[in-house]
C-alpha cells in the first residue's frame, strides 16, 4: 500500500470514529441498542450474545451502505478521470466548508434537515436489523453528513474502485467498532456517557478542524506530500509491513 493511501485509511478511521463520538450519533447509541435487540438496557446486559449478534448485523447494514455509496463516488471519479485535479480542488473547498459548518461559523439548512429513516417498529427478526442498520447509513444527519460526505468526495478524487470501496470499509470500522463496544458493555457505556457528555461539543469540532486540515491538504495538494513525510517517520520493520 503506497504512502498516499495509508494515510488516507488513517483518516477514514479517524473519520468514523469522530462520526461515532458526534452529538447525532453518541446519545442515541443505547436507543439503537435496546431498539434492534428489543430488549431493555438490563435484559442486554444479561444476554450479550443476542446484543453481539444484532449489533454485527446493524453494523452489516450500514457498511453495505457506505460500500455502495463509496463504489459510486469512485465511478463517477473515474469518469471525471481527466479533470481529477480541478475536482481535488473543488471536492477540498467542499470539504473545508463541511468542516467549518461543524465548527458552527454557519448554518446549512440542507444539513440541519434529518434524512434518516425511522421505523415506528422494527422488522421482524435479524433481518430487520439488518434492514435498521441500511437506514441508519442511509441518513444523512447534520453530525454524520458532512463527515461522511467528505470521506466520498475524497473517495472521488482516487478515482480507483478497490481503493474507494477500502476506505468506506475502513470508515465503517471506525464507528463499527466502538458501537460493538458500547453493544457489549452498555452499563459502562452509559457510566462513561454521563460523565464525559459536556465534552461532546468538542468532538464535533475536532471533526471540524480535520475536516478543514484534509480539505486544505487537497486544495493545494499537500496530501501526497503529508503522506510520503509521515511514511519517512514511520519505523523501518513496521514500514515493510504495511
Amino acid at each position: 500500500m503506497d504512502q498516499t493511501a495509508t494515510f488516507g485509511v488513517a483518516v477514514a478511521f479517524t473519520a468514523g470514529l469522530l462520526s461515532f463520538l458526534s452529538p447525532c450519533v453518541l446519545p442515541l447509541i443505547p436507543s439503537y441498542v435496546t431498539f434492534i435487540t428489543g430488549m431493555s438496557v438490563d435484559e442486554v446486559q444479561r444476554s450479550r450474545r443476542t446484543a453481539l449478534i444484532h449489533a454485527l448485523l446493524f453494523i452489516l447494514g450500514f457498511t453495505l451502505i457506505f460500500l455502495a455509496l463509496g463504489a459510486t463516488a469512485s465511478a463517477l471519479g473515474r469518469v471525471l478521470l481527466a479533470s481529477r485535479e480541478w475536482l481535488a480542488r473543488a471536492g477540498g473547498v467542499l470539504i473545508i466548508a463541511f468542516g467549518l459548518y461543524l465548527l458552527g461559523v454557519f448554518d446549512w439548512r440542507a444539513l440541519d434537515r434529518e434524512r434518516r429513516v425511522h421505523f415506528a417498529d422494527k422488522p421482524v427478526g435479524y433481518l430487520g436489523t439488518v434492514l435498521v442498520g441500511v437506514a441508519f447509513g442511509a441518513g444523512w444527519t447534520p453530525c454524520i453528513g458532512p463527515i461522511l460526505g467528505s470521506i466520498l468526495v475524497y473517495t472521488s478524487t482516487v478515482a480507483n474502485l478497490q481503493r474507494g470501496l477500502l476506505l468506506l470499509f475502513v470508515y465503517s470500522l471506525g464507528l463499527a467498532i466502538p458501537f460493538l463496544i458500547a453493544a457489549l458493555a452498555i452499563d459502562r457505556f452509559l457510566a462513561t456517557f454521563a460523565r464525559f457528555r459536556g465534552a461532546m461539543v468538542w468532538m464535533s469540532r475536532a471533526g471540524g478542524l480535520l475536516l478543514i486540515v484534509i480539505g486544505l491538504l487537497l486544495v493545494t495538494h499537500y496530501f501526497t506530500w503529508l503522506a510520503s513525510y509521515l511514511q519517512a517517520l514511520t519505523p523501518a520493520a513496521l514500514r515493510s509491513r504495511i
